[in-house]
């Protein structure tokens, strides 16, 4: 494994780091204080920053050890994490998300900005409240230094090393401890403690702020290179240090990690003295790399003779602080520097096995070799369906050995056909994630209080979905909070509460994903909606439309009611696009509003863009395919329950109600006169925005499993038409939209659908 396959898998983990980061953090400023949540906030940013520290990317670092320090005084109930102090973090988490970005695919982040935070996340920890006025144009962050030169240990008698008095003035150590009482702290980590995230040096960092210390670090329990565990604890350490807070005080640093270390804490007088009583030999210290307290720094060589012994250490060290492959990297770029690359590549590669091993359950897959493996199943589902046709065209007792293990053959074709799509599925938590941000930025640039409220984050759905799903997500959400939600003002005087509330849900539904955008806006003003087409030549003054028809105005190209243009968004502005997205993806969208109380945008989308299960009918000779989540039922009409309607349009009366029913033949212009319903079959369907209908077809041949195959890709756009698949006997059946067929039978034509879907 060489350095750039780690840097990879490092920003993969970082992905998942800054997920888990602005998850806790927003579960906080929900109210959740569980502290497990607190350190997991912290170990997020702490395992960024040490993976970044070994690429050299100095700006992430920098950034992230001042989040880090800030998140410490969190953890330590030194900084209580109210409302405005989230909202630093929350903002905090998006610079260290765009650092990251940037250190991955270049660029550059806005340097006014993230030192503006920088001089809030200082301020925090400190235990102020920035101005709001405060400059940006603050200094650098002090861990974006370099650290000062490590004092060079000097060799003793027996070929030791002398101790190294540390200088901990970036850490707020006390100054002159000469008249301080002196203790002894022998600190001996077990593997628990790195397990559950914590640093070692970062405890010895919080004791070093007690008063002047020196350090020495034991290494004799480290084994060779060829049998070192990646998760095991080798190194103790034996602090003394001069202050005036006493032993609880050094105790205390060490709370949360008593029971995941080993800890002894005495007057230096009472240590020499049990030390001479039991003969112990003098300690011979291993001098400790300054670089690893001081982590945004290097420092110089410490000993010629001794030099790459001190780098393998110091890589083991580094490999100690966390159990995963981010870590070892940090160890293998050490070493490097010292031309020991096949110990590096060694600890790179152990750390790797261990990580599979302790993962267990999962490993990352290349998504082209997910997509290959899906295109291959679904050509095993064509042949099955071939083999399978010719079969029963060929044998007519269907009860032959033949038959029985084709019907086996299909059934395993199915599960398999399952599995793998199940391989590609993932929940919406990370678009839902990134809705987080869309909402916090728009809200600061219009100074509205908004909240997002997400469900059903775990809702699980294909991968090529979730991708395609962000863009018209984002539009919505800018067009919500920009021109849904009215100001704080304007709540108020409506008597509402001044912070509006953005809903964003996600759940299954009859074999699709039903995800839904809720605002408790102002609603969409109907008049203005009505009288803006009317100005724009999109619809007669005459014109007599329902309210859904109004509010589905706004999704025409170019649409929208703002009385000035906005660079955020405007109440229609990009939702043709969104439409057009969403059917794109076999999708449909829906609107209700109620003025004064806000609108609800429903988008219906299917789990998987491969696959679907559809009932093939014939239509005027023609083979065609109805997804079978929008049927409800289907019926054999009787002329008694067939009841003309105006000059063209025939109802169906099914259960004592009336439903229209529409001609797919007619519609679909595969011939010129009606087909006599009671010669037909009768599918009742349901679109969205549209209701239910009952689309005529000559007969049903039966349902199956089909592969979608995409006409615009292969061929161009047909209107009317979702896509195209093989059947079993070699045939092209193309695949029905429904939306679009019940939107014609509303009065468009289907090219005019494809424009005016939403007015009838």
């Amino acid at each position: 494994m060489d350095m750039n396959e780690i840097k990879e898998i490092f920003f993969q983990e970082c992905e998942e780091q800054l997920a888990e980061l602005e998850s806790g953090l927003l579960k906080m400023n929900d109210g959740d204080r569980d502290p497990e949540t607190v350190n997991a906030v912290f170990r997020a940013v702490h395992s960024i920053k040490g993976g970044a520290g070994a690429f050299g990317l100095d700006d992430l670092v920098a950034f992230a050890h001042v989040f880090e320090t800030t998140l410490d005084c969190v953890r330590s109930n030194k900084l209580e994490p109210n409302q405005d102090v989230l909202k630093v973090m929350l903002k905090s988490a998006d610079v260290l998300a765009d650092l990251t970005n940037v250190a991955r695919d270049g660029g550059s982040v806005d340097e006014s900005r993230s030192r503006g935070l920088v001089r809030e996340l200082e301020a925090l920890a400190n235990g102020e409240m920035p101005s709001p006025t405060a400059s940006v144009e603050a200094p650098a962050p002090k861990a974006a230094a370099k650290a000062a030169p490590a004092p060079t240990p000097k060799p003793t008698d027996d070929g030791g090393f002398q101790p190294v008095p540390f200088s901990f003035d970036d850490f707020g150590g006390e100054g002159d401890a000469g008249d301080m009482p002196a203790y002894e702290v022998i600190f001996k980590p077990r593997y628990e403690l790195y397990s559950k995230g914590n640093d070692a040096t970062l405890l010895l960092r919080d004791l070093s702020r007690l008063g002047e210390m020196t350090i020495y670090c034991n290494t004799d329990d480290l084994p060779g290179l060829e049998e070192l565990d990646p998760e095991g604890a080798y190194f103790f350490w034996n602090v003394t240090v001069k202050t005036d807070k006493g032993e609880d005080a050094i105790r205390t640093v060490f709370e949360f990690a008593e029971w995941d270390c080993e800890l002894t804490v005495k007057p230096v007088e009472e240590a020499r003295a049990d030390a001479t009583s039991n003969d112990e030999l003098p300690m011979v210290p291993v001098p400790f790399d300054l670089s690893i307290l001081d982590e945004t720094g290097a420092t110089e060589e410490v000993s010629a003779s001794d030099a790459r012994a001190e780098e393998t250490a110091a890589a083991v060290a580094a490999a100690e602080t966390a159990s995963n492959v981010t870590q070892m990297a940090a160890a293998a770029a050490r070493v490097e520097k010292k031309e020991s690359a096949a110990a590096a590549a060694a600890a790179a590669s152990a750390a790797a096995q261990n990580n599979a091993a302790g993962a267990g359950q999962t490993i990352r897959v290349d998504l082209d070799r997910v997509d290959r493996l899906i295109n291959l199943v679904g050509e095993l589902v064509i042949n099955q369906a071939m083999l399978s046709q010719s079969v029963i065209e060929n044998d007519t007792t269907g009860t032959s050995s033949i038959n029985m293990g084709l019907e086996e053959l299909q059934q395993l074709t199915r599960e398999i056909q399952d599995s793998v799509m199940a391989i590609r599925a993932q929940p919406v938590k990370p678009v839902f994630q990134r809705m987080s941000r869309i909402v916090r930025e728009i809200a600061d640039m219009t100074g509205k209080s908004i909240r997002l409220i997400t469900e059903g984050e775990n809702t699980e759905v294909d991968k090529t979905v979730i991708d395609k799903l962000a863009e018209p997500l984002t539009h919505m959400i800018r067009n919500a909070v920009d021109h849904g939600i009215e100001t704080p003002e304007k709540r108020a005087a409506a008597g509402k509460n001044t912070e509006g509330t953005v809903r964003l849900t996600a759940k299954h539904r009859s074999g699709r994903i039903l995800i839904e955008l809720a605002d408790d806006g102002a609603g969409i003003n109907r008049e203005k909606v009505r009288q803006k087409a009317i100005d724009n030549d999109l619809i007669p003054a005459d014109s007599n439309l329902s309210d859904e028809e109004i509010d589905n105005l706004i999704f025409l190209p170019g649409f929208s009611t703002a009385d000035k243009i906005s660079d955020i968004s405007g109440r229609g502005v990009g939702m043709d696009v969104v439409k057009r997205s969403i059917q794109a993806l076999g999708g449909r969208i829906n609107i209700t509003s109620k003025p004064g109380h806000g609108s609800v945008f429903t988008m219906s989308l299917p789990l998987t863009l491969a696959v679907l299960d559809g009932m093939v009918v014939t239509v005027a000779g023609q083979t065609l395919v109805v997804p079978l989540t929008a049927i409800v039922e289907t019926l054999q009409p009787e002329a008694a329950a067939i009841h003309s309607f105006g000059a063209n349009h025939r109802l169906i009366s099914i259960r004592n109600s009336f439903c229209p029913l529409v001609d797919v033949g007619r519609i679909l212009n595969f011939r010129a006169t009606q087909a006599n319903p009671v010669e037909g079959v009768a599918l009742l369907v349901e679109s969205e925005g549209g209701g239910q209908r009952a689309l005529m077809v000559d007969a049903i041949q039966g349902q199956r499993q089909v592969v979608i195959k995409s006409l615009e890709a292969n061929y161009t756009h047909v209107p009317g038409i979702a896509a195209a698949t093989i059947l079993g006997d070699g045939r092209v059946a193309l695949i029905l939209d429904v939306d679009a067929v019940v939107g014609a039978s509303r009065g468009q034509s289907l090219k005019a659908e494809m424009s005016l879907a939403a007015v009838g």
